[in-house]
This record gives C-alpha cells, structure tokens and sequence, in this order.
C-alpha cells in the first residue's frame, strides 16, 4: 500500500481549479466531452430597489441545479417565487438544460415546488433537528 499525506489545499490550489479539471477528464471517459458550469442567477426588487427575493442555480450536464430560492416574507404569496422560478427554467433551457433539481427542508417550500410540476423523487429523515430535507427534480 501506497503512503499519502491527506492536507487541507491552499488557497491557490483551490483556485487553480486542477481538481475540477481532472475530474471533468475523468468524466469526459464515460460521458464525453460537456461545458463548463453555467450560472443561472435571478434576483427580484421592489419598487424602491429593495432586494425582495432570488434564485441562484447552475447548469451542468443538462441540469438545472437550484441552489437556493428566497422570497421575503413581505413579498410572498404574491406569485414572485413561482416568476423567479420560471425565469430561471427559462434561461436554463437556453442553456441547454433538459431538467431541473433542487431540495427543500420540511419547513421551506415542498409544496410550492409540487404545484410548479416538481416531484420527489428522494428523502432524509431527521437531516435537521426531526425535520427532513426533500429531493426534487422537474423534467422542463
């Protein structure tokens, strides 16, 4: 058996991107060749420039991969999250995504992504403190 040193990375070698790259090559074997990880970013304000609400995500690999969704509490229940949502589905189909996912806590917004055409598809119970973390994806 080989002998390794397992360290934690500067910060150059983070940014260096190596791993990221020989992981894609690693990839590439079984996949081919694909794009680099595409933003998709998708920020709401109200009328005074106040920030209200956002979605950031990626795409990669045919995904749209949802980060985070947020909505204020003051701007809820007013459609802005299911327009954010949309917006960003839209510019990852103009990226070439095919489909989407996301999770969800329990207390977030698994319902909401329901009635968007979202489906679980995986869960973790007691992820947090008794409550569970959904896994949901949407064919766009």
């Amino acid at each position: 058996m080989s002998n390794f040193e397992i360290y934690t990375p500067t910060a150059e070698e983070v940014h260096s991107g190596e791993l990221g790259r020989r992981m894609r090559q690693f990839n590439y074997r079984f996949v081919g060749e694909y794009g680099q990880v595409q933003p998709v970013w998708v920020s709401a304000k109200d009328d005074t420039g106040g920030l209200v609400g956002g979605l950031r995500g990626f795409v990669l690999l045919h995904w749209l991969n949802v980060e985070l969704l947020f909505v204020d509490d003051a701007a809820r229940n007013q459609g802005l999250g299911r327009r954010l949502l949309e917006t960003a589905e839209q510019k990852a189909r103009e990226l070439g995504a095919r489909n989407a996912t996301l999770n969800t806590f329990e207390w977030q917004a698994r319902e909401f992504y329901l009635k968007q055409g979202y489906e679980e598809f995986g869960r973790i119970d007691d992820y947090v403190q008794g409550f569970y973390v959904a896994y949901m994806k949407k064919a766009l």
